[in-house]
C-alpha cells in the first residue's frame, strides 16, 4: 500500500508542506535547509577573510620592521676618508633597495577643445578639416590644411567648436565638415537635418567656400546601413541646393568592406588613405 503524505509545518518558517515522514527533531523545508546551508557558507568566508586580513597586518608589520633596521643600519655605516694611510672604503650594499616614488606629469585635455594648437599665421589662407573620429588618421598634402579630430561627435558638438572660433573672428579659406555617423545613432533623422543644417550656416560665416563630407557606408547592421544610406541621400540633394560642395564617400567605399575596419564602421588604412584624397581632391578643386 502506498504512503499517503501528511501535512507537516516547518520548524524554521512555519511554512505548510507535505512531507511522508518527520524525524523527531522536528520538520525543515527545503528552503530552510538551503539558507542554514549558505549561512554556514558566509561565515566560513568571513573566518577566511579575517584570516587574510590578520596576515596582511602581520607582514606589514614585518615591513616596516625590516625598513626601520635597515634605515638604522645605513646611519650607524662610518663614513671613512679614502685618503688616510690607504685604507680601502668598505661600501655596503643592501638587500632591500628604497623603493623611489617619482610623479608623472599626467596630460588633461578636452576632446572637444577648439583649435588652441591650429597655427596662426594667416589663418585666413588654411583649410579646416573638422569632424568625429572617421577623420582620425586623415593626412592631407595640400598646405595649410588643418585636421581636427573629435572623437564621438555629434553635429552640436561640430558646432560649439566652431562657435568659439567664430567669436575669435577666426577665418578660413575652405572649411569641410564630416559628421553624421554619430548622430543617427539617436534615430532623430529630421533633428539630426536641422543640426546639420545650423553647422553648415556657422561655416559659411566663417569660409567662403563650405564642403561637407558626406557619411561612408558602415557594416554594422542593416539600421545603421539604412539611415546612414538616407542620410547621404539627403545631403547630397540639401548640399547642391544651398551651395555647399558635396563629397559622395558613399560611392567611393559601397561595396568594399575591405576599406572598414572589423568594427564596420571606422576606415582602415586602405579606406583612410581613400578618404585623404578624396578630401584633398574637393580642396583642390573648390571653388573659392
Amino acid at each position: 500500500m502506498a504512503s499517503i503524505p501528511i501535512v507537516v509545518t516547518c520548524t524554521s518558517c512555519h511554512m505548510f508542506s507535505l512531507a511522508f515522514s518527520v524525524s523527531g527533531e522536528g520538520f525543515t523545508c527545503d528552503k530552510c535547509r538551503e539558507v542554514v546551508r549558505l549561512t554556514e557558507k558566509i561565515l566560513e568566508l568571513e573566518s577566511r577573510i579575517q584570516s587574510l586580513f590578520e596576515d596582511s597586518k602581520s607582514v606589514r608589520t614585518v615591513e616596516n620592521i625590516l625598513d626601520a633596521s635597515n634605515v638604522s643600519a645605513h646611519r650607524s655605516v662610518p663614513v671613512e676618508n679614502p685618503l688616510q694611510l690607504g685604507n680601502f672604503v668598505t661600501v655596503r650594499r643592501h638587500s632591500r633597495r628604497t623603493k623611489h616614488h617619482s610623479t608623472v606629469p599626467i596630460k588633461v585635455s578636452n576632446r572637444f577643445a577648439p583649435l588652441s594648437d591650429a597655427p596662426t599665421e594667416k589663418p585666413a589662407e588654411s583649410a579646416l578639416v573638422i569632424g568625429d573620429s572617421i577623420v582620425r588618421n586623415v593626412n592631407i598634402e595640400a598646405p595649410a590644411t588643418i585636421v581636427k579630430c573629435l572623437p564621438g561627435a555629434r553635429a552640436p558638438d561640430i558646432k560649439s567648436n566652431l562657435n568659439v572660433l567664430a567669436k575669435t573672428n577666426r577665418k578660413f579659406s575652405k572649411i569641410v565638415i564630416h559628421v553624421g555617423t554619430n548622430d543617427v545613432r539617436l534615430r532623430q533623422s529630421e533633428i539630426t537635418k536641422d543640426n546639420i543644417k545650423e553647422v553648415c550656416e556657422l561655416a559659411k560665416t566663417m569660409s567662403d567656400t563650405v564642403i561637407f563630407s558626406g557619411p561612408l557606408t558602415a557594416y554594422r547592421g542593416d539600421e545603421t546601413y539604412s539611415r546612414l544610406s538616407s542620410l547621404n541621400g539627403w545631403l547630397s540633394e540639401w548640399c547642391l541646393q544651398n551651395n555647399i560642395d558635396f563629397i559622395n564617400n558613399w560611392k567611393s567605399f559601397e561595396g568594399r568592406p575591405d576599406l572598414l575596419k572589423r568594427d564596420g564602421l571606422h576606415p582602415s588604412w586602405d579606406g583612410v588613405s581613400l578618404l585623404s584624397r578624396n578630401l584633398a581632391h574637393s580642396l583642390n578643386n573648390a571653388k573659392v
